[in-house]
């Protein structure tokens, strides 16, 4: 038996869809018509940006600076490949150095805002316009935990 594409599927931990390709191009360079991708997306509805991208970035610094060697780290490979490498790599000195909230300043809001949906209706309905351009085929909410947003984000995702 020979494979000429790739199949079953992907579950990325971090997507920021408008660099999909930059991340996971090559990966993914022989993925057929029926390859899944499942990519997990912190969601939250609320007026109130700042404090929502806060709550995605305190996340962040653990999977960056305090998973995988120093050497060989996956977290911190794919958030260089987002273009971040240099914020990966302070992240990378600072978490380990029980310098905990200097690694959580040094996480880009660009970075927390592309892996992410936060925000008013508005704003993710906008936000979710990437995510359709993109190779992701399921979208796996993280966050929300009421059913009003919960059906909000369902509706917003299917449109």
């Amino acid at each position: 038996m020979t494979l000429d594409h790739l199949t079953g599927g992907r579950l990325p931990l971090f997507v920021f869809p408008e660099k999909m390709e930059r991340m996971y191009g090559p990966s993914l360079a022989g993925a057929g018509p029926d390859f899944d991708i499942a990519a997990m997306v912190m969601t939250l509805i609320t007026d109130d940006v700042r404090p929502a991208l806060d709550g995605v970035k305190m996340m962040l610094p653990l999977y960056i600076g305090g998973m995988g060697a120093k050497s060989r780290d996956f977290h911190a490979d794919i958030i260089g490949r987002m273009g971040y490498a240099e914020a990966a790599e302070e992240i990378q000195a600072l978490y380990p150095a029980g310098r905990r909230d200097e690694a959580f300043n040094a996480i880009p809001d660009e970075l927390a805002d592309g892996i992410s949906l936060v925000g008013p209706v508005g704003r993710i309905r906008e936000r979710l316009e990437p995510w359709r351009r993109s190779p992701v085929s399921n979208l796996l909410v993280m966050g929300p935990r009421d059913e009003t947003s919960l059906r909000t984000i369902r509706d917003l995702v299917l449109g």
